[in-house]
């Protein structure tokens, strides 16, 4: 069988390749033309001490998921698709790049995929697509989207785009959805949601009362394989290892980068005010502010997720993600000369 990997110089996409290569699949990535592939050789040469010969092993198309004509090259002589592209971003100045992205390009590539009924699918949604705030249990995959008004147009995107799916499915489409929780992984330390180890390390010292699942990139990958193996089509699976409290993942990272002096909590009062004048700064300087209405509201989520569904259909041994933090604050002042002698040296 042959494996084809969308956005495979991402973050998911890249361990998703790297799991299949332990496995000894045959795998086809892809990537936007143009793109670096640093960052996935990086990791492979993290995973693998002949990183190189196991990297020649990868077979590399372009592939612009926009496009149908590109979707329908890339998917030549493809078994497997693990579908991992996509685009991140919180800032409303991309709400048309996310739309264009993650809900057009998924319903281009579920429209593909359903001219060519061998293929099999695996899609990479959110946990941001169980948006329920007046849910009162934990968010499971029965709980579906309640729409307030206030949703971010990331979060819309990821919803819409497994609706695409959904509908897929309803024509026969063979697929399955995970939701990840928080992906954290090596080396992508200044992208998506892994700007908060680059944030930890330059001292970051304040969090506010919020929480939510968190997962090792490695574990969702194998998790991947693990569900498509078992050919569990028609389902959705969130994918975590645990909740997490925004002050327990900010006190690991701390001690992860051996700083010894404590946190300080931010009331939602505080971080309001801090929004306005971020904002009121943005609109003189040109610059789309960081706390939008959606990271504030993220910041403050009370709401825990059930991992349940996915226990009862296979076992795997998650990384404990404080053990996960750890590792990764290792590889990161081993892979920052610099960032080490400041650490070492900074009681921050």
């Amino acid at each position: 069988m042959i494996h084809l990997v969308t956005g495979a110089s991402g973050i998911l996409g890249s361990y998703v390749v790297v799991e299949l290569i332990k496995q000894g699949a045959n795998v086809v990535a892809c990537h936007r033309a143009g793109s670096s592939l640093q960052l996935i050789q990086n990791i492979f040469a993290l995973t693998f001490s002949d990183w190189e010969t196991q990297f020649k092993k990868i077979v590399w198309r372009e592939l612009d998921i926009t496009n149908l004509l590109s979707i329908e090259e890339a998917l030549q002589g493809i078994d497997v698709v693990y579908h991992c592209a996509g685009f991140v971003s919180f800032s409303s100045a991309n709400r048309e790049k996310l739309f264009r992205i993650n809900e057009e390009g998924t319903a281009n590539l579920v429209n593909v995929c359903l001219s060519k009924p061998e293929i099999e699918v695996c899609h990479v949604s959110s946990i941001g697509t169980l948006n329920n705030s007046e849910y009162r249990g934990q968010l499971n995959e029965s709980v579906f989207w309640k729409s307030t008004g206030r949703e971010g147009a990331y979060a819309i995107s990821k919803y819409n785009a497994e609706r695409e799916v959904w509908r897929g499915i309803e024509e026969g489409l063979k697929a399955v959805i995970v939701n990840p929780g928080v992906i954290l992984a090596p080396p992508f330390w200044e992208q998506s949601s892994l700007e908060l180890i680059h944030k930890a390390y330059r001292g970051n010292r304040f969090y506010t009362h919020g929480q939510t699942a968190y997962v090792m990139a490695e574990d969702v990958a194998a998790v991947m394989v693990k569900l498509m193996n078992l050919k569990l089509f028609g389902k959705r699976f969130l994918v975590f290892e645990n909740n997490y409290t925004y002050k327990a993942v900010f006190t690991a990272l701390r001690d992860g980068f051996h700083y010894k002096t404590k946190l300080i909590a931010v009331s939602r009062p505080v971080l309001n005010a801090i929004s306005l004048l971020e904002r009121f700064v943005s609109f003189f300087i040109g610059r789309e502010p960081v706390l939008s209405p959606s990271v504030l509201r993220a910041a403050f989520n009370q709401q825990t997720y059930s991992r349940d569904t996915l226990d009862q259909v296979l076992k795997h041994d998650f990384i404990p993600v404080p053990t996960g933090i750890a590792k990764l604050c290792d590889v990161y002042l081993k892979q920052r000369p610099l960032a080490q002698a400041k650490s070492s040296g900074s009681g921050a």
